[in-house]
C-alpha cells in the first residue's frame, strides 16, 4: 500500500560548515510541495537551511486555487525567503516551472546569491491565453496539466483540474515576472528538458531576453520531461545544483558565466 502525495511545506535548519547558507524553493502551478521534496532535502542533505512552503490555494482542491491571486503566490514565496534571510548569510532562490518565475521575482527584488530553476514558465502561448479573464467567466476549468513525466510510475500530486480563474491571474504574473527580469544581477542556472509538454520554448526565449544583467548557464536534460524534479534526471539536477551554490559561494573564476554571456551544459 501506498500513501499519497505529501503536500506539506518543507523546513530544514542549516547544518553545514562556513557561511550559513539558505535555499528557498517553489513548486509549480496546481502542484505542490511533493514534487520538489527530494530535491530539497538534498540541499538540506548538503547543509543549506531550506524553506519550501505550500503556496496559497495549492494543495487542497482546484476551487481553492480559482479564489486566489498571483500576488498571494508571491508573498508566501518572499515570507519564506525573508525567513532565511534573518538567519542566513546567503539565500539562493530555486523554483520548477510557476516556482521558476516565482524564484527569479525573488531575485528581482530580493538580494540572492543565485538562481536556479527546473523548466521555468515566463509565458503561456496558449491562443488562449489573453482571454482567460472573460473565459473564467463561463469556462471554470480546463484538463490537468501535471504528470508530464517521462519515468513510468510517478506522480507529482497536481490538480486532476486547471482553474482558468487561476490561469488567468498566471498570465499575468508571467508579463510582470518578464518586466523584472532585467533587475536580476545573481548568476542564474536552469535545467532545461529537450521534450516539455507544458513550457514551451517561449520562456526560454524571454528568459535570455530578459537577462541584460545576470551569468547565465543552461543545463540541457535529455531524459526528462516537465517535471524533471521526479523524472530520470532528478539526480543530476540535485547533485549539479549543490555544485552550483558552492560554486557561486567561492566566487570562483570557472563560475557559471559573465553577464551577457551564456554557458551551455548538454547531456552526455
Amino acid at each position: 500500500m501506498t500513501s499519497g502525495p505529501d503536500h506539506s511545506p518543507f523546513t530544514s535548519p542549516f547544518s553545514g560548515e562556513g557561511s550559513r547558507t539558505g535555499v528557498v524553493l517553489s513548486h509549480g502551478f496546481t502542484g505542490s510541495p511533493h514534487g520538489l521534496r527530494a530535491w530539497a532535502a538534498a540541499f538540506a542533505a548538503a547543509g543549506f537551511a531550506v524553506r519550501m512552503p505550500l503556496l496559497p490555494g495549492h494543495g487542497t482542491t482546484w476551487q481553492d486555487l480559482a479564489r486566489t491571486r498571483w500576488q498571494q503566490w508571491h508573498g508566501a514565496l518572499d515570507d519564506a525567503f525573508l525567513e532565511l534571510d534573518a538567519e542566513c548569510d546567503q539565500v539562493f532562490a530555486a523554483g520548477l516551472s510557476m516556482g521558476g518565475a516565482l524564484a527569479l521575482r525573488i531575485a528581482a527584488t530580493r538580494p540572492v546569491a543565485g538562481v536556479i530553476l527546473v523548466n521555468p514558465g515566463l509565458v503561456i502561448d496558449d491562443p488562449r491565453a489573453p482571454l482567460a479573464g472573460i473565459l473564467k467567466l463561463v469556462l471554470k476549468s480546463t484538463p490537468s496539466i501535471g504528470n508530464d513525466i517521462l519515468k513510468a510510475g510517478m506522480d507529482e500530486g497536481a490538480y486532476a483540474r486547471t482553474p482558468v480563474a487561476a490561469a488567468h491571474e498566471l498570465n499575468k504574473m508571467f508579463r510582470d515576472t518578464v518586466r523584472l527580469l532585467p533587475r536580476v544581477t545573481a548568476p542564474v542556472q536552469v535545467y532545461r528538458s529537450t521534450v516539455d509538454h507544458v513550457v514551451s520554448d517561449a520562456s526560454m526565449d524571454a528568459l535570455r531576453r530578459g537577462l541584460t544583467h545576470a551569468p547565465l548557464e543552461v543545463v540541457r536534460l535529455e531524459n526528462s520531461y516537465h517535471v524533471a524534479t521526479l523524472d530520470n534526471d532528478a539526480d543530476r539536477i540535485f547533485e549539479g545544483s549543490v555544485e552550483f551554490i558552492r560554486r557561486a559561494l567561492q566566487d570562483s573564476p570557472a563560475g557559471p558565466a559573465r553577464p551577457g554571456q551564456e554557458v551551455r551544459s548538454e547531456q552526455a
